[in-house]
Order: C-alpha cells, then sequence, then structure tokens
C-alpha cells in the first residue's frame, strides 16, 4: 500500500477526555462536552485529522448500560457534533469486562483492526485521560498525549497536558 493512501488520525478517549464522566453513561441526556473540545476538534477537522473515538464500555457487560442507550449516546455526541460542523470517522467501543482479556479493550489495540492499514503513524495521536489509553497509542505505534491536571504524574505518553485544548496545540505544533 501506497503511503498516500494511509491518512492522519486523531484517536480519542471518550469518558474523562472529550465528555464529562459520568460512571456508566446510560442517558444520552447526560452527554456533557468538555470546555474547549469542539472547537479543538474543529482545528483538527480543519487540519485534516479524521477523528476516531475508542472507549471501554464494560458497563455493557456489567448491565449497567444497554447496547440501545450506548448507541443512542454514540448518536448524541455524532449530532452535536455534526451540528458544529465536526465529524467523526469512526466510534469503536468494547463492552467486555478486563478480565475477560478480549482483545478489543484497550490497551490492546483489536477494536480498530479494521482502519490500522489506514493510519499515518508518523501524524496521528492518542488522547486519553489514563495510562490505559497511553499504551493503547504506544502499542498502535503513534504518539500520545494524556489530559492530567497532576503535574507530577509519572507516564510513558510522549505529551502531558492539562486540558484538551492544550493537546490539539500540541499536535498542531508537532506536525508541520
Amino acid at each position: 500500500m501506497a503511503t498516500n493512501d494511509k491518512f492522519p488520525i486523531i484517536f480519542l478517549d471518550r469518558d474523562g477526555t472529550i465528555i464529562v464522566d459520568k460512571v456508566y453513561l446510560n442517558n444520552p441526556k447526560e452527554v456533557e462536552f468538555f470546555d474547549g473540545v469542539i472547537d479543538g476538534l474543529k482545528k483538527l477537522v480543519e487540519k485534516n485529522f479524521k477523528l476516531v473515538i475508542v472507549t471501554n464500555q464494560s458497563g455493557i457487560s456489567r448491565g449497567l448500560v444497554s447496547i440501545e442507550n450506548l448507541n443512542k449516546i454514540h448518536q448524541k455526541i455524532l449530532e452535536i457534533l455534526s451540528s458544529y460542523g465536526v465529524n467523526l470517522y469512526k466510534i469503536y467501543f468494547c463492552p467486555h469486562l478486563p478480565e475477560e482479556n478480549c482483545e478489543c479493550r484497550k490497551p490492546k489495540i483489536g477494536m480498530v483492526k479494521e482502519i490500522k492499514h489506514l493510519i499515518d503513524k508518523d501524524k496521528s495521536f492518542m488522547i486519553g485521560d489514563k495510562e490505559i489509553d497511553v499504551e493503547f497509542g504506544k502499542n498502535l505505534g503513534v504518539k500520545t498525549i494524556l489530559i492530567s491536571n497532576d503535574r507530577n504524574i509519572q507516564s510513558k505518553a510522549e505529551f502531558v497536558v492539562k486540558d484538551f485544548l492544550e493537546a490539539v496545540n500540541v499536535i498542531l505544533n508537532n506536525t508541520k
């Protein structure tokens, strides 16, 4: 496959990264974006990044979130972002419990195997709020950004930032 068949992708954790973590969110009416996320996503789309949400959703296996509601939540996210001119390329989720040791649960990369060959790894990033997101990005071979208010946090991420807009600035400054 030729290099020009690949494109830069920003992989985004969902809860705690782009939307407020409501702990097993099961109601689409409770979708709440963090300040700056929509503006940041718009900047990334303007620079031709594809946006992909990757999220562990063990609440499904735990019986706390219905697959129907998860789909409605994702539809709500798509609708809100679309109203601002931001289109997501894909949303991937893992419904399994950690102890199931499946191939699709972050930090493993099975949930994105269908697009793995499309990633321009030199220009792609993973943004998340947990070390498991960083590990996912490392396993995928892309640069990693951890969002954390703890400036002393020990992380394997290439970049540790305080919020989403700072993450976007890091991406824009590192992909000239």
